[in-house]
Order: structure tokens, then C-alpha cells, then sequence
């Protein structure tokens, strides 16, 4: 059984109803253990008073880069460590490693997303009483990763421009569960039929009250907004309030 996936223990055909009772049974289960190993790592990150942000978006939507900048800018006052998620490879994680942030790769050999119980793994390598701040970038995926909690106090959702405006309609749940959403690579708008207005409309319907952050890693615009967010949830926390 692959962990997120549907297990497939069937030795004898079985009627369309039994096998549809059987999955939503074993998805259950699988979600019901997952939210039990999120809820001890989130109340290890309470003990802690770090922040812990589940960092979501599709492969190549800038999710790394947003990292590589957002490390840069708050090295001087907070300390800031990262989990990486990807199927293979530590390709990001030695970007991340040369901002100078301790980090920890995790390979999901094929996995869809992290779950709670990798990040569990993960945190006995960092020490906690030395950060302010965890992200956990989540494998590339615009689905799955959404549905697993890992103990995080929030989400947020890369959505890059060359993706296109229609996204956050046929991938609802991301943004519905994120608390902020930002929208990369705003530099090449103008060479894109991407519509700003249609997808801040649609965002902001799916989930009133998100904060939306229109950002370019390559000339620096919108990011001052985007530190100064981040900055605001980890003092919430600090101060024992319910961030947001």
C-alpha cells in the first residue's frame, strides 16, 4: 500500500459497491493516522514556538526560488530552517543549503506528497530550539498534498503565471485551504495572456480573505509584501496568538 494511494488487496472480483466501501474505508484510515502524526508535530512546533508553513504549488511553479529570496531577506532576523519534498533527487535541497539554512531532503520514491510521519523523521535532524521558522516544500503537486495535513500552522500555494488563470477553479482545494497564495513570475505578464484580475477574483471567491501576493523572484517586485506576512505570522505565534 502506498502511502496517500488507494491499497489494492483484492484476491477475488468483487461488485462495484463493496470496492467503493472498501477504499473510502482504507482512505479513512490512512487520513486518520496521518492527522494523528500532524497533530504530534504540531504540538511539538507549539512547545517550540516555531511557525511552521506547508509551502504548496505544481513542479516549476517557483516554490524554490520563492525560498531561495524569502532565506536572503530574513537571515538577518529570524532563524529559518526548510524541509524539502521531492521524488528524487537533493537538487533543491543544495540550493536551500547554499543560503546558508539547515535543511533536510526528503525523497518520496514516487509518493505524490509528504505526510506527517516523514515530517516527524525530518525534525529529529534540525534542532527546534534553534528556529523561528519551518517551510516544508511540499512535493509538486496541485492535489494531493492539499488533503494531508503535516502539522503545519498554514498553507500557502505558488501559482506561476505560465500555469495559466484558470487553475485555482479546476484545483479548488488548494486555495481553499491555503492562507496565502502567491502568484510568481509576474515579470513575463505582459508576454502571457494570463488574466491578473480573473485569477485574484477567482482566489479570493474560493477563499475571502486569503492574502494575495502577486510576486517576481527575478526583479524582486511584490516580495517586500510577502516578508512582511511571513515576518507577522511567526511574531503571532511567538505571542501565543492564532495566526493568520
Amino acid at each position: 500500500m502506498r502511502q496517500g494511494g488507494e491499497a489494492e488487496f483484492i484476491s477475488a472480483p468483487l461488485n462495484g459497491d463493496v470496492l467503493k466501501a472498501m477504499k473510502v474505508v482504507v482512505k479513512a484510515d490512512i487520513l486518520g493516522r496521518n492527522d494523528a502524526a500532524a497533530a504530534e508535530n504540531a504540538a511539538l512546533f507549539a512547545q517550540h514556538g516555531i511557525y511552521a508553513l506547508n509551502l504548496l504549488g505544481s513542479p516549476g511553479a517557483g516554490k524554490t526560488s520563492l525560498l531561495e529570496r524569502t532565506l536572503q531577506e530574513l537571515a538577518g532576523d529570524l532563524r529559518v530552517a526548510v524541509v524539502e519534498g521531492d521524488l528524487f533527487t537533493t537538487k533543491d535541497a543544495a540550493r536551500i543549503e547554499r543560503c546558508g539554512a539547515p535543511v533536510v531532503q526528503i525523497n518520496t520514491s514516487g509518493g505524490c506528497h509528504l505526510d506527517a510521519a516523514m515530517v516527524a523523521a525530518a525534525l529529529e535532524r534540525l534542532d527546534l530550539d534553534a528556529l523561528d521558522l519551518l517551510v516544508i516544500e511540499n512535493v509538486g503537486n496541485l492535489v494531493c498534498p492539499a488533503e494531508f495535513a503535516l502539522g503545519e500552522d498554514e498553507k500557502a500555494v505558488v501559482l506561476s503565471i505560465t500555469e495559466g488563470d484558470d487553475k485555482p477553479l479546476k484545483y479548488p482545494l488548494i486555495f481553499k485551504e491555503s492562507a496565502a497564495a502567491v502568484l510568481s513570475k509576474v515579470d513575463i505578464l505582459p508576454y502571457t495572456n494570463f488574466d491578473m484580475a480573473s485569477a485574484r477574483a477567482d482566489i479570493t471567491a474560493l477563499h475571502p480573505g486569503i492574502a494575495l501576493f502577486p510576486v517576481s523572484c527575478q526583479t524582486g517586485e511584490g516580495l517586500a509584501d510577502w516578508y512582511a506576512w511571513l515576518r507577522a505570522q511567526v511574531a503571532a505565534k511567538k505571542a501565543g496568538k492564532e495566526v493568520r
